[in-house]
């Protein structure tokens, strides 16, 4: 087993030369979406809360389809470690036709029918009647959201870190650019408002699919993806990608519907909560975003080192992460909250919308520390090959603790808004002390490759004896 010890002059070295192009590019990714929500804020809180409902859809979608794309980064970063091309090219198709059939689903969905959608969430008609005709245009961008995904998610994991960038820089250009023409009605076109930044989100895809396909067909020194093998699933490959995968699919499928139910909630409060609820997602999304980016590189990482035998690096990486991206988010968090008033006004809120805006970032400068550390843990075990654990603790304290605290405060006690808010992380503090426990264990190692699948014995005897040594039971 070719181990060594990861000190954090050279854990910081990865990070910088992966893990942190990789965060940037996600938080150019996710700013994308993001900057609707941003420009609408001129047309009034209506409007602001109209797209924010929207944006709800768009996360249960995402949690639907992310599943599959998680169980395929797990592979590509086991399978780049051990040199497998034919497992990567198998992988990236069933992945790929999975996120596809779920997209046409959602997609469908949205523009056939997007009023009975936004219905679910809200009671409101005005803000119904504004978020019906952006929903129903951006319900054709979600086939392309998953390719982009797939894609992006390929290059990370083979360490191609640039492409996925470059096609996220061009595609928030693009929709800024064209937010601005359409949502105001600049040089002699009609102003659209919603619909208008709907049909940014739609260009800035297609344009974002389009340069990483370019990358994608002109490097042929790393991965060279071969169409027969992409829809070759016989061996048993199905069964062990589903294996590893359906765990994954169950956490974000049901994590998505239990955040659609705290999200009713939210939409039968008042419309200035529900505005400062639309804004509050956006600063709590650029903050996610950045922080998902170190997650999925902690992914390639630890993958990469437990695919290729090299458990105990793995075990050591995952660690420093732990540590790194919780410190990292506190610091962002407090900076919003010293600047949230200059941040908080970007979306056109009134007087009420900002007071609630600002308590909601000091309640998440303490819970959202919390979640992230229990979110990159989470994404380490996946990557180590252990997907069962993170999935029933985060479901179980979701629907037994968050959920129905949420909706008893909200829908049966009628609270005060921000006591309804607060409620929302009360199972991040459960759910920390067992996945510090977990993470400690090293149980969470369990590779897919020979390499890997090789020297787990040996792993298991180091670490048995590095806990003994530090005279752990």
């Amino acid at each position: 087993m070719r181990n060594e010890k990861i000190g954090w002059g050279n854990f910081f070295r990865t990070v910088l030369t992966i893990a942190l192009p990789i965060a940037f590019q996600n938080f150019l990714s996710t700013t994308a979406s993001m900057v609707d929500t941003i420009m609408i804020g001129s047309q009034g809180e209506l409007s602001v809360a109209a797209v924010g409902i929207c944006s709800q859809i768009t996360s249960l979608f995402f949690s639907c389809y992310f599943g599959f794309a998680s169980g395929g980064l797990l592979f590509f970063s086991q399978y780049w470690g051990a040199r497998n091309e034919k497992g990567i090219s198998r992988v990236f198709g069933l992945a790929l036709t999975c996120m596809l059939a779920v997209s046409l689903l959602f997609g469908g969905a949205a523009v056939a029918n997007p009023e009975l959608i936004l219905g679910i969430y809200t009671d409101k008609a005005g803000i119904i009647a504004i978020g019906a005709p952006y929903i129903r245009i951006v319900g054709f961008a979600y086939p392309l959201q998953v390719i982009a995904v797939i894609i992006s998610f390929l290059m990370r994991s083979t360490e191609r870190v640039k492409p996925p960038l470059i096609s996220s820089v061009l595609a928030l250009v693009t929709n800024f650019i064209l937010n601005w023409i359409l949502i105001y009605g600049r040089f002699g076109m009609p102003q659209m408002g919603a619909a208008g930044a709907a049909v940014g989100t739609l260009v800035s895809g297609t344009v974002n699919v389009l340069v990483l396909f370019l990358f994608l067909l002109k490097d042929k020194k790393t991965v060279v993806l071969n169409i027969k093998d992409m829809f070759s699933w016989r061996d048993g490959f199905l069964g062990e990608y589903m294996g590893k995968c359906c765990p994954i699919i169950f956490n974000e499928l049901f994590y998505g519907i239990g955040q659609m139910l705290i999200n009713i909630v939210i939409g039968h409060q008042s419309e200035s909560a529900i505005a400062a609820m639309a804004a509050f997602r956006v600063l709590e999304g650029f903050v996610f975003a950045f922080f998902a980016g170190l997650a999925d590189a902690s992914s390639v990482v630890v993958g990469k080192e437990v695919g290729s035998g090299r458990l105990m690096n793995g075990y050591q990486y995952m660690k420093k992460f732990a540590v790194l991206c919780p410190v990292i988010t506190f610091c962002i968090c407090l900076t919003g909250l010293l600047l949230n008033r200059p941040l908080l006004s970007l979306f056109g809120l009134g007087a009420e919308a900002m007071f609630y805006g600002r308590y909601m970032i000091l309640i998440y400068l303490a819970a959202g520390t919390v979640r992230t550390c229990n979110y990159i843990m989470n994404c380490c075990y996946r990557a180590g090959g252990e997907a069962v654990f993170g999935t029933l603790l985060e479901i179980i304290c979701l629907f037994v603790v968050s959920v129905p605290a949420t909706w008893a405060a909200g829908m049966i006690w009628h609270l005060p808004f921000l006591a309804v808010f607060s409620f929302l992380y009360t199972d991040e503090l459960i759910r920390l002390v067992f996945e510090l426990w977990y993470t400690r264990s090293g149980k969470w190692i369990k590779p897919v490759t020979g390499p890997g699948k090789a020297a787990l014995p040996e792993f298991k005897a180091a670490l048995a004896a590095r806990k003994a040594d530090h005279g752990i039971g």
